[in-house]
């Protein structure tokens, strides 16, 4: 959950107010459109009262200033000027702009300079985040056919008891919070009936208890003592003793929780959702595996083999939210890896996928061992019924059999085979096999033969799955969502939570019925094709609709080509077969594409990949005498390792080429969907555009077609668990065309690993000539609108991906700050009115169709209609949210995403921001059908991950080219080393689809 209060920031962040938010603007109504799917609407005349409007007015503008970090490179710009369809405030160019400096002035309601007191008075200057509130709800949309749909939250009724917070000090300290849990059982168990008043408290395994009512006492210590059931001394159990002191620390405010879920106060009180989550917790954190918020268990379903000594486990997610409805538990099935608990040689064999009992291990099996067993639990078994458990550290150079280590004071050497003999009458069988070490001690070695060991039950599994494993783990995940729906249910029912007894001891009844939402379903949006194909305007059908009788609004030239083919396989011939086909294919759809490459097709190794590149760069150079190469067909073998990594860097960040790759299995089954397809990516590469929304053309979207409106997409992508000096990528994108609003310029920058806020937004840096120098990826993207568009942007749009709950005040406040003083270093009183969105996808809310029997309410895959949007009941209770199902399912439960409007200039109403979103994911570049996330935030994905492939190669590694290299703390102010620039030609266009 969000934390609402902040600390005071070190740094004053100035933070615009909003108490007069949504009443600066009148709400703009869109004009209507025909949607009844029988023709596309008739373009209707502008107002010409928003031809002439230039900024319109706000209350919460206002100029920033402060620091910035590092230089990136500028310049990123789309050269070519987009065709003009509407009118405004003719802006006169400025001379500066060439130079990526100050765009021009232009007429503004208040004055922002240093005399401009309106400012003053509007921003308030806070000096800490507190005044910071996120937008609240304008109301709710009435856009689309209503519906109803059911979700996975079940309506939890408030107690009405005090619920009181107590400070838990355990000495000796304990990390493990399974040993904490072990002591505080033991003191309920011994203590309920008397100390503690019969009180069943409910414990986070930490520091904190919570009781329903207060304890008879403010303070008081308590002696605990704990058999260890592994540790046995002279043949006894060993007892631990713990020191407990429990002490009072407050009393939660219910009322304050009853009042924000009835949306009469803004500030959701943390502590006592916290403390109902922990309540509703403490069985399920008894009976299963408990792993972040979600439970799992071995027995809720047979654990399916995902192979290389990997099971997964069946569970649920467990959480409970502030909603419009009240409070609701949201629960949704999950599903995880774990080791499987085998016998270490069997996990071995698994892990390694033959015989080991027979072989010597080579070194690389051992590599492969280590890397798996380092810091998995392990059980002896050769000791009866004493199973002591040992966490492993590494595995010994040696076979077991050459294995000696002293035994005394004196030095006196024992091999391992002979100690396991006399020591515990084990005889080891397998002495070729090396032994393990557990233990953390490094100087005293502890050996443990594998044969002798076997692996600990419920450990999860947190690196990363290779591509068979990750298929069987869909395979079970993969649900479909009658069945999904029918799980979730049986979850409730066997959580039984009117019989669980801190649920009761605490008063909280949940309800076993899925909530009854109402819905809507916004209608898909015309798009609109060339003029020459047969379909000039087309209205998809179940988010989905097909190039069939379509040519791209705006297709491009191909005219100097070359292929490269990397795959053995694939003879010249049907190398050629297939450019030709696809050449075809991209001109049935309305590019123009040369169908002779300009030089032959060049085959090459893929150890090679540099080398070829190069080649094929400087030969088709000389063949056109000097002229650069448009595109760069790329064959390659299925399984390519880092061969596609390498290919995408050499040519973005070192050559400037655009390359198009394709898999070996793709050019011989030759399919004409996966062809059009191509065609699509291709054609957006070289700068041109498949399709737009009709109502852009015919300027009929509200608050982007009035005035040049710019769209943003931002996401950063972190390293992957085990990974722990790697950088995190963050990345960029913003719309390069007006009114289009379809095609998006990319930038990308590496960033302090697992670092959420995005750092190179702004910055500044002292130059010796010019001296402060501002730069920064939002600026860049301004410069380079206004030189596409010949308009500087009016208002912007930022959708912002990968932003958890907890983070969306830091966020809001880093990255507003930093939208502000891009703009005003391009110009004093330039102040853009901002709206910034949080897209989520990872949360745990499904939406299932009311009647899954009924055909009219599911799309093929039994999933809700596209367009689906909900606003109410399940979502914040004053805050600006929505969850839209924007997408078609293919296979299993659609997820839809969650949007989060935090701040919000331009006023949108509901069904404003609701249908812009909506209507956006019908123009995602790369394939015919809606997508599940806006297309800016998506393309800010797509370019995050590319850039992945940028980093340079580790340079101890001498072994093959390309293996994506951790950062290194050498370069740069942030300490992580810079990514190569891009290409000028490349950036310019969607390099990333």
């Amino acid at each position: 959950m969000p934390i609402r209060k902040m600390k005071e920031s070190s740094e004053q962040h100035l933070v615009i107010k909003t108490h007069l938010q949504n009443t600066a603007n009148p709400v703009q109504k869109a004009p209507k459109t025909g949607q009844n799917g029988k023709g596309p609407p008739t373009p209707e005349p502008q107002n010409p009262k928003t031809q002439n409007q230039t900024s319109p007015p706000t209350k919460n503008r206002g100029r920033r200033r402060g620091r910035g970090g590092r230089k990136s490179d500028q310049g990123d710009v789309f050269m070519r000027p987009s065709s003009r369809h509407c009118t405004v405030a003719h802006i006169p160019a400025s001379p500066n702009l060439a130079g990526g400096g100050a765009l021009v002035s232009s007429t503004t309601n208040e004055s922002l300079e240093n005399g401009g007191n309106s400012c003053a008075m509007e921003m308030g200057f806070p000096t800490s985040s507190k005044s910071l509130s996120f937008a609240p709800r304008p109301g709710y949309g009435q856009a689309g056919i209503k519906c109803v749909v059911k979700a996975n939250h079940f309506f939890a009724e408030l107690p009405d008891k005090d619920l009181n917070h107590y400070d838990v000090c355990i000495a000796p300290e304990v990390t493990s919070r399974v040993v904490n849990r072990a002591i505080m059982a033991e003191l309920v168990r011994l203590y309920r009936e008397s100390d503690l008043g019969m009180r069943l408290p409910a414990f986070d395994g930490r520091k904190s208890l919570y009781t329903a009512g207060e304890l008879p006492f403010v303070w008081k210590e308590f002696n605990i003592k704990l058999t260890d059931e592994e540790e046995r001394i002279d043949g006894r159990k060993r007892e631990r003793e713990y020191k407990v002191v429990i002490k009072f620390v407050a009393r939660a405010n219910m009322y304050h929780l009853s009042q924000f879920l009835a949306g009469k106060c803004a500030d959701a009180p943390q502590e006592a959702l916290q403390i109902l989550d922990i309540v509703l917790r403490e069985l399920s954190s008894k009976r299963y595996c408990p792993i972040g918020r979600s439970f799992f268990s071995p027995n809720i379903r047979t654990p399916q083999r995902l192979g290389e000594g990997l099971e997964s486990w069946c569970g649920f997610y467990q959480s409970i939210r502030p909603t419009q409805m009240g409070l609701s538990l949201n629960i949704d099935m999950a599903s995880a890896a774990f080791i499987e608990p085998l016998p270490v040689i069997e996990f071995v064999a698994q892990l390694l996928g033959k015989d080991v009992l027979s072989r010597t291990l080579s070194d690389a099996d051992r590599v492969k061992i280590k890397k798996a067993l380092r810091g998995v639990k392990v059980e002896v078994t050769h000791r009866g019924s004493v199973r002591r458990k040992y966490r492993v550290s590494g595995l010994t150079s040696q076979p077991t059999r050459e294995l000696v280590f002293p035994v005394d004071e004196n030095s006196t050497m024992k091999s391992v085979i002979e100690y396991f003999q006399e020591m515990y009458g084990f005889t080891i069988q397998h002495g070729h096999l090396p032994c393990l070490q557990v233990g953390g001690n490094q100087k005293k070695a502890n050996y443990l033969p594998m044969e002798a060991c076997k692996i600990v039950e419920g450990q999860r599994y947190t690196k990363r799955l290779n591509e068979k494993q990750i298929t069987a783990l869909l395979k079970v995940t993969c649900q479909r969502p009658r069945d999904r729906e029918n799980d979730i249910l049986q979850t409730v029912q066997q959580n039984a939570y009117d019989q669980d007894p801190y649920a009761n001891e605490f008063g909280i009844k949940i309800s076993e019925k899925l909530a009854s939402v109402e819905a809507r379903i916004l209608p898909a949006p015309w798009l609109k094709y060339h003029e020459t194909g047969k379909e000039k305007n087309c209205l998809p059908q179940v988010g989905q609709w097909n190039m069939m009788n379509k040519k791209m609004i705006n297709g491009m030239t191909v005219s100097r080509w070359a292929c490269i083919n990397f795959s053995r396989s694939v003879q010249e011939s049907v190398a050629r077969g297939f450019c030709s086909e696809l050449g075809q294919m991209c001109q049935v759809s309305g590019m123009e594409f040369n169908p002779e490459p300009v030089i032959p097709i060049y085959n090459a190794r893929p150890e090679q990949v540099e080398k070829a590149l190069k080649h094929v760069y400087h030969a088709s150079m000389n063949k056109t005498k000097g002229k650069e190469l448009e595109l760069l067909l790329a064959i390659l073998p299925d399984n390519n390792g880092s061969l596609y990594g390498d290919i995408k860097r050499i040519c973005e960040t070192d050559l400037g080429l655009i390359s198009q790759c394709c898999l070996t299995k793709h050019v011989f089954k030759i399919s004409k969907q996966y062809l059009a397809n191509v065609s699509l990516k291709i054609n957006v590469k070289m700068g041109g555009r498949n399709t737009v929304l009709l109502d852009a053309i015919s300027c009929r979207i509200p608050l982007v077609s009035d005035i040049p409106t710019i769209i943003f997409g931002a996401d950063v992508t972190h390293p992957e668990n085990g990974e722990d000096t790697s950088p995190s990528i963050a990345a960029v994108v913003a719309s390069q065309d007006w009114p289009e609003v379809t095609k998006y310029a990319g930038l990308v920058c590496a960033q302090a690993h697992r670092q959420e806020l995005i750092q190179d937004l702004y910055k500044t840096w002292q130059d010796p000539v010019r001296g402060t120098v501002s730069g920064g990826m939002i600026r860049d993207l301004l410069v380079s609108f206004r030189k596409a568009t010949g308009q500087k942007p009016l208002r912007i749009i930022f959708y912002r991906d990968g932003v958890s709950e907890g983070q969306f005040y830091q966020v809001l406040l880093y990255e507003l700050d930093a939208i502000r003083k891009a703009c005003a270093s391009l110009e004093p009183n330039y102040q853009p009115p901002v709206t910034f969105i949080v897209v989520q996808k990872r949360h745990h809310t499904r939406l299932f169709a009311n009647n899954h029997r009924d055909r009219s309410s599911v799309d093929k895959s039994g999933n809700i209609l596209p367009g689906t949007v909900v606003d109410t009941k399940i979502c914040h209770p004053t805050e600006f949210d929505f969850y839209l199902c924007s997408h078609a399912g293919i296979q299993g439960t659609s997820r839809p995403a969650h949007y989060h409007v935090l701040w919000d200039e331009n006023n949108f109403t509901p069904d404003g921001i609701q249908s812009l979103t909506n209507n956006l994911c019908y123009t995602y570049a790369r394939c015919t059908r809606s997508v599940s996330v806006v297309p800016p935030a998506y393309y800010a994905h797509l370019a995050a991950f590319r850039a992945r492939f940028y980093m340079e190669p580790d340079l101890q590694d001498n072994s093959s080219i390309g293996h994506a290299a951790k950062g290194t703390r050498a370069a740069g102010e942030s300490g992580v080393r810079p990514l190569p620039a891009l290409k000028e030609n490349v950036k310019r266009v969607m390099f990333y689809c």
